[in-house]
């Protein structure tokens, strides 16, 4: 207890939060970097695994080189741009080394996220009409949401937190508070570090929980119309429109009516077929 009090006694003196050593710059300077690194993993990772989720083909291989990434510590793909030209390029080193490591994440979940949206969600859609791009715009993207917002969560705290390795390689960030307290033996600093890395790391994490709940009511409460109509629910007649759940059940049931329905209109065609021949027969 006496280091946490320390700590608290460190992260209370006013000091510590000013000036380019304090941990408003730092702060600054570790959201910069990750925040770079993670738009920078999603604009490669999310179009590439919705397009092969889409498309069905080509996923397991991407997904599996992307995986193999994160055998790779990104601290020694530090150490080796730290040899390369990337050197004397400041935060681009350590930006695009959390990137190689954001992508996993994004890329396996954006793919599974489209794969496992119900087929026989899809194929109703396709059955009355959609295109390509209505069918992924419509259904597979909104059903996807929730499994890609758990890879961005996921990829967005690995980032903060590993974001701190850029103090090793001389540059800045939350770590230089963590790397500073060693050089001086003070141990409350380095707690007092690694306590606001554990910190921002909730934040981010709370904050993207929020935006998914937020994004989600949104989603929920919006009128559907057009070709989302239909691939949302249709009824057995095709006369009136529905709302499908996150799961597919009300797309699962209304299929199923339509192929009552259909099966139903066969046998009535075959028994008025039955009483012509019957009524030839006798007239003959």
């Amino acid at each position: 207890m006496g280091v946490l009090t320390e700590a608290w006694t460190w992260l209370a003196t006013g000091a510590h939060w000013t000036g380019e050593e304090g941990i408003g710059h730092r702060l600054a300077e570790h959201l910069y970097v990750s925040g770079a690194a993670l738009l920078l993993a999603s604009a490669v990772a999310l179009p590439l695994g919705l397009w092969l989720g889409h498309l069905g083909r080509g996923g397991a291989l991407a997904v599996n080189i992307s995986n193999a990434g994160r055998a790779v510590p990104v601290f020694a793909v530090l150490a080796l741009f730290m040899v390369s030209p990337l050197r004397n390029t400041g935060y681009l080193s350590t930006i695009v080394a959390l990137v190689l490591f954001a992508i996993p994440p994004l890329l396996t979940h954006a793919y599974v996220g489209v794969r496992e949206v119900d087929r026989a969600v899809v194929e109703a859609a396709r059955g009355m009409g959609m295109s390509g791009g209505q069918l992924f715009r419509a259904v597979e993207l909104p059903l996807a949401r929730p499994m890609l917002m758990t890879g961005l969560r996921s990829a967005a705290v690995q980032v903060v937190a590993t974001a701190t390795l850029a103090a090793m390689v001389g540059l800045g960030g939350l770590g230089r508070i963590i790397t500073a307290g060693f050089s001086r033996y003070d141990t409350a600093q380095v707690v007092a570090g690694a306590v606001l890395v554990a910190a921002l790391a909730l934040l981010v994490e709370g904050v993207l929980v929020a935006a998914d709940r937020l994004g989600g009511r949104a989603l929920g409460g919006r009128p559907v119309s057009g070709a989302g109509a239909g691939a949302r629910g249709v009824s057995g007649s095709g006369s009136g429109t529905g709302t499908q759940g996150p799961d597919g059940t009300e797309g699962r049931r209304t299929a199923g009516q339509r192929t009552a329905g259909q099966r139903t209109a066969g046998r009535r065609v075959a028994v008025r077929d039955t009483d012509v021949r019957k009524k030839d027969n006798g007239n003959g």
